[in-house]
């Protein structure tokens, strides 16, 4: 009886520790994402424009917080709502969404085995994330997210002519956006070094 428990002790200590390893990966995997993409967007398409940027990212946290939100009351989806503590992986990967959209064709290669376009990224990830053995609901969140910006802010207007997503006035007196400058070589003027006076 006592060796039973001990067993089911260590089972119990291993599946746990193989949960934990997991949920660091994908952590990890998340963090990599936040710093890559993240920077991508700010270097690309919102260069120069860090209100329209930061209110992506508001657009983001709001949709994410009002799914989980109204996903919790839900009685057959609510359970797997109520297990979602941070929602910062699925902004995560709504800023890696959106990046793929808006840059559908480019190359990528995932770990060295495969490579595909940017377009399949967040799906690749999403299957990732399975195989590893965390919840598919995070990704799935963010992607919800990023789609969500991506037909109001690119889709829509163009279909339309009216772009609901504009930034409001009030969120663009927080930031300055200076245009961005670029000096090509003709240019720029260098001064010529002091000469010294001969003794």
């Amino acid at each position: 009886m006592g060796c039973d428990q001990k067993l089911n002790l260590q089972d119990y200590t291993l599946l746990h520790l193989g949960i934990d390893r997991a949920t660091d990966l994908d952590f990890l995997f998340h963090m990599f994402f936040l710093a890559r993409y993240c920077k991508l967007l700010e270097e690309n398409s919102f260069r120069g424009r860090t209100a329209d940027f930061f209110y992506m990212l508001l657009f983001g946290a709001t949709v994410l917080t009002g799914i989980v939100l109204v996903g919790g009351m839900i009685p057959y989806v609510s359970e797997s709502f109520a297990k979602i503590i941070f929602l910062s992986n699925s902004l995560t990967f709504m800023m890696v969404y959106v990046w793929s959209k808006q840059n559908p064709f480019v190359h990528m290669s995932f770990l060295g085995l495969f490579t595909f376009t940017a377009a399949y990224l967040p799906w690749v990830l999403l299957g990732f994330s399975v195989l590893v053995g965390t919840s598919a609901w995070v990704d799935l969140l963010g992607m919800i997210a990023g789609h969500a910006y991506y037909f109001l802010e690119d889709v829509y207007p163009k279909m339309t002519g009216r772009r609901p997503l504009k930034t409001p006035s009030f969120i663009r007196s927080l930031f300055a956006d200076d245009p961005v400058v670029v000096a090509s070589p003709a240019n720029v003027r260098f001064a010529a070094p002091p000469v010294e006076e001969a003794r």
